[in-house]
């Protein structure tokens, strides 16, 4: 008698704690998703009225959504959702052109450059890249072939 209520018991102890919740001590490891296009304000303050569609499109990038009933209305979304938390960061902006196709106005989370008094356009930035120098006759001067490693060794007494 004792052993079919003790397997009753065992049942229903196992069925029960099958519906508890276990303590999250440990968790699993959740990447983050970022999706949608990253602006930031320095890409924004380089948008004026009066820029092309292809112009935006350059300093923006694609944009997310084109919508085929308001043509003239570019919409950028961007949400980064960490893998730590449930809560998403979202951000919105909005390009509006009128019919020509030139940039009217702009909404949105990042806000867009306000000119101010004697502001000029942001100055460029321009990085200088040293391909190689030349000698003052004109001749370069060529490094020296690299050895054959160990394969290149073996391939070579082969006959490859």
């Amino acid at each position: 008698m004792t052993f079919p209520r003790f397997a009753t018991a065992s049942l229903v102890l196992c069925v029960v704690s099958a519906c508890s919740e276990v303590p999250h001590i440990i968790t699993e490891y959740r990447i983050d998703v970022q999706q949608g296009n990253v602006l930031t304000q320095d890409m924004v303050s380089q948008l004026r009225p009066g820029l092309t569609k292809d112009q935006v499109r350059f300093i923006l990038g694609t944009p997310v959504l084109v919508d085929m009933f308001h043509a003239q209305r570019w919409d950028y979304f961007y949400s980064m959702k960490k893998g730590n938390s449930s809560k998403a960061e979202t951000r919105n902006f909005v390009v509006y052109f009128d019919d020509e196709g030139k940039l009217v106005r702009v909404t949105g989370d990042v806000a867009p450059a306000t000119p101010t008094d004697g502001a000029a356009l942001p100055e460029t930035r321009i990085r200088e890249i040293d391909l190689g120098s030349l000698t003052t006759d004109g001749s370069a001067t060529v490094p020296p072939p690299d050895e054959d490693g160990f394969f290149g060794k073996i391939l070579e007494s082969v006959g490859l």
